[in-house]
């Protein structure tokens, strides 16, 4: 009954962008925090950036502030992640994640997110 959907991977070069959608259905989006996370085959998932209820509240990962921007859409369920000036080491799965379960977001623990979407491959070579 819950479904998160990330779409709009692809293979660009270093240097461009790509915006990322995650379609929420099931759910409040109301009540939930969204966040992106990556992951790279053998590795750790890597918090990426995530929005607070309100909106209000945005965080990112050191490695990618300044480049990305979080937004939600309320109107369309949906939540984008514009990605700029894109490096090889973005090269990843990235998956978006729905919470509740603590005030504002975080991508320092992806344990509390409680669902999960498929995720969307993002390539980044020359």
């Amino acid at each position: 009954q819950v479904q998160l959907v990330e779409s709009g991977g692809g293979s660009v070069q270093p240097g461009n962008s790509l915006t990322l959608s995650c379609v929420v259905s099931g759910l409040d989006l109301d009540s939930y925090a969204i966040g992106w996370f990556r992951q790279i085959p053998g590795k750790e998932r890597e918090g990426v950036s995530c929005i607070s209820k309100s909106g209000g509240n945005t965080f990112y990962g050191d490695s990618v502030k300044g480049r990305f921007t979080i937004s939600r859409d309320r109107a369309k369920n949906t939540v984008y992640l514009r990605m700029t000036n894109l490096k090889p080491e973005d090269t990843a799965v990235y998956y978006c994640g729905a919470e509740r379960r603590i005030m504002g977001c975080t991508v320092l623990y992806d344990e509390v997110y409680e669902y999960w979407g498929q995720g969307t491959q993002v390539t980044v070579s020359s």
